[in-house]
């Protein structure tokens, strides 16, 4: 906390909960759910169950120790107390260049949304213009910050909750036939399938850790507390909620990344203004999801430079407490998203959410290993003292990274999803090169200092 001195301490419960919900509810479900469905059909209903399992026992992890140790290095910080510098370096620079780059999805789905009404204007007019748009808002200082980011992203919520609810009125009603056991049955691509596309639900609850890295922002650590349980409670909700609703009411053939499934709902059960007003809200979930996940890789890359990982000018906060170089340089998943939509177009988003994946792992494998060392150091009146106590213990986080490794392996016969476990050796291979070039220049820097120091 003494290392990250300066932050303004404003975040309540309910904007954290919707910094993470807001970052999770992006193009991982209004999107990305289609290359999921693609994969295992009807059955994707069972991935998403045992993706909100798998990212339950992350998020009771990290709600623990971010109660215990509020700091916007949240699970980098908590690999250098429990386990060692190296797994707070490649932590968070891992999770820092995955969500860098899931910015970019974000807003190549915002604009491949606006192609929907505009379709003669290209994708990446767009694009430039969400970039200026999400700027000036990260801009505000993070009490007005957290009041934007709640509103906006309690839209997508209550609008999915809506959506879900129309959706089981068509089924119950008797206005769609429900296609859950048609088109080849529950799982036409076999029961198998639905873990194989677990990769792609995690991708989906991958935000629920912002919750931990706003703790550095935090009220109080009861907020931060209650905060975790929110999250969690609306996600898998939605999640698995609107998986549901999505294939009983539409044909799994027809889920695909160039629209949002909700918008082929409508379109199958002969509502088209309800289409266009969906895709209106996926527009303004996309766009959330980016604002979200722009602040927490600024607050990433802060606490790193904080730390002696990255320049000291991404330390600097201006008088608002907002990391000003951290903010600009984490903008460049939006311009590496232009350069791959200019060279892949067709392909553009599932690279993007493939090889983010990758990096949002990492920080959950690392925090999972930390959080097994965290529970032996604390007393269980601690943590109920704090009121964040997981159900699960040390023994849930040593079996959700067996599960999130074996989801991560499960990606290699995958078509979708293959980029995700050929990148997983060059991410570490490469973060480990930085971690031992920075500490060597780090160590080089000190040298002089300590071989001037006078005698005693």
């Amino acid at each position: 906390m003494s290392q990250e001195q300066g932050l303004k301490r404003e975040l309540g419960a309910r904007q954290m909960a919707m910094v993470a919900v807001g970052g999770s509810i992006g193009t991982g479900l209004l999107l990305g759910s289609g290359a999921a469905i693609q994969v295992a059909g009807p059955a994707v209903i069972v991935t998403y169950i045992v993706s909100a399992l798998i990212s339950f026992v992350v998020a009771m992890a990290l709600g623990e120790m971010s109660a215990v140790h509020p700091a916007a290095g949240s699970f980098g910080v908590y690999a250098e107390l429990y386990l060692n510098d190296w797994a707070g370096f490649v932590a968070r620079y891992g999770y820092w260049f995955s969500v860098v780059i899931a910015i970019g999805s974000e807003v190549v789905a915002a604009g491949t949304y606006m192609g929907v009404w505009f379709p003669g204007v290209s994708i990446l007019w767009w694009m430039i213009l969400f970039a200026v748009f999400l700027l000036a808002i990260n801009l505000f200082s993070v009490g007005h910050y957290g009041s934007f980011e709640y509103w906006f992203a309690l839209i997508k919520v209550v609008t999915i909750f809506v959506f879900i609810l129309t959706g089981a009125a068509l089924l119950f009603g008797g206005r769609v036939h429900p296609q859950y056991v048609s088109n080849g049955g529950f799982a036409p691509n076999g029961w198998p399938a639905s873990l194989m596309a677990v990769s792609f639900g995690l991708y989906s609850f991958l935000g629920i850790e912002m919750v931990a890295i706003s703790s550095g922002e935090a009220r109080s650590a009861r907020e931060v507390a209650r905060a975790t349980w929110m999250s969690f409670a609306i996600l898998t909700f939605v999640y698995v909620g609107a998986m549901a609703v999505l294939l009983g009411v539409m044909p799994w053939q027809r889920a695909g990344v160039s629209e949002s499934p909700f918008v082929t709902v409508f379109s199958v059960a002969g509502i088209p203004a309800a289409g266009f007003i969906m895709n209106l809200v996926v527009l303004s979930a996309a766009l959330s999801g980016a604002n979200a996940s722009l602040y927490v890789t600024s607050r990433m890359l802060f606490s790193l430079a904080r730390s002696g990982y990255a320049p000291a000018r991404m330390a600097g906060l201006n008088q608002h407490g907002v990391p000003m170089a951290a903010l600009f340089v984490s903008m460049l998943g939006i311009v590496a998203a232009i350069i791959l939509r200019l060279r892949a177009p067709e392909r553009a988003y599932l690279y993007i959410i493939n090889v983010a994946l990758v990096g949002g792992m990492i920080a959950w494998l690392v925090s999972l290993l930390a959080h097994v060392r965290f529970r032996r150091s604390v007393s269980a009146q601690q943590l109920r003292d704090l009121g964040m106590r997981s159900p699960v213990g040390s023994f849930g986080s040593i079996l959700g990274f067996a599960a999130i490794i074996a989801a991560i392996a499960g990606t290699w016969w995958v078509q979708q999803s293959s980029v995700a476990a050929r990148s997983a050796g060059i991410y570490l291979v490469v973060l480990s090169a930085a971690y031992w070039a920075v500490k060597r220049k780090n160590s080089s820097v000190r040298e002089p200092e300590v071989s001037n120091a006078p005698d005693l």
